[in-house]
């Protein structure tokens, strides 16, 4: 993520994620109605020999493909932004990496227990127990791949800083050995 305010990020990638998906439902639907339209299926391309509604749905289908690609960079972006916002929300402080990879690790350990704990009391209630199951099983797996998103981003971090310090100590060996000669 830049170096941007927070506010500005989501009001520069939220209008830009939102068009990107509008444009790649768009040229879906123009794929889907190209491919299912009987004029342009009979239409054959002369030095292709390629059917129109074929090559037209493909190039939607390529279009699509872009828009869905950009707006799966700023999702990525917003994502990072949320999993910020709602873990500090959880109480989880910013703190030295691994004990908050551990802390995550122990709060999905806590709620694999509670909800697993919840699912008899539940299922007592009836039918609306049983939405109430289902319910408590989305908010937990939620959380959950919350938790272990911003595990992997703890451990990419870790890694990243580990590998620019060697990449510190080699480039000063180098140095070093150099000025000796």
């Amino acid at each position: 993520m830049s170096t941007k305010p927070i506010s500005e990020e989501v009001r520069r990638r939220f209008p830009r994620l939102t068009m990107s998906l509008v444009m790649a439902v768009i040229f879906w639907i123009v794929s889907a109605i190209v491919v299912r339209e009987r004029t342009i299926k009979e239409l054959v391309i002369p030095g292709l020999n390629v059917n129109a509604g074929t090559l037209v749905g493909f190039i939607a289908l390529l279009f699509t493909a872009i828009f869905l690609i950009r707006a799966l960079s700023d999702a990525l972006i917003l994502s990072d932004i949320v999993t910020d916002i709602i873990v500090k929300r959880l109480g989880i402080k910013e703190e030295r990496s691994s004990r908050r990879a551990a802390r995550d690790a122990i709060y999905i350990i806590i709620i694999i227990l509670v909800a697993t704990a919840l699912y008899p009391l539940l299922g007592t209630l009836g039918d609306i127990g049983n939405t109430l199951t289902t319910v408590t099983t989305y908010v937990a797996l939620a959380i959950i791949l919350l938790l272990i998103y911003d595990i992997g981003r703890i451990l990419y971090r870790m890694i990243e800083q580990r590998a620019e310090s060697v990449a510190d100590r080699l480039a000063k060996m180098a140095e070093r050995s150099k000025n000796r000669e």
